[in-house]
């Protein structure tokens, strides 16, 4: 059973289509939601819909590489949460940028 879980959440980091609640991306992350809630202030995840309490959102797949990359970068590089926001994002860019480079 352990096995299927694991193969679930696989496919759920590579398909954006899949969801996550906060609970179930605590547990996947093994972070309270503290943390996550935290880093939804920073901006590094976002819930699909604002509107609805916290207990209620839901998050996209890239969330949970999203936060595991937060996660290594303070534990490996000691770099706190806005360093590690900015991170992330400029990595995003690096991946849009080689998925789709400017015309020149």
């Amino acid at each position: 059973m352990k096995i299927m879980q694991q193969d679930e959440t696989v496919v759920g980091i590579l398909d954006e289509d899949v969801r996550f609640s906060l609970e179930e991306l605590c547990r996947s992350c093994f972070l309270p939601a503290e943390q996550l809630l935290e880093m939804v202030d920073e901006g590094i995840i976002e819930p699909i819909d604002y509107q609805q309490t916290t207990t209620s959102w839901q998050f996209a797949g890239n969330s949970m590489v999203r936060v595991r990359t937060v996660i290594r970068l303070q534990r490996d590089l000691g770099v706190n949460l806005a360093g590690a926001a900015l991170a992330v994002e400029l990595l995003d860019e690096i991946k849009a940028l080689r998925n789709h480079p400017p015309r020149g």
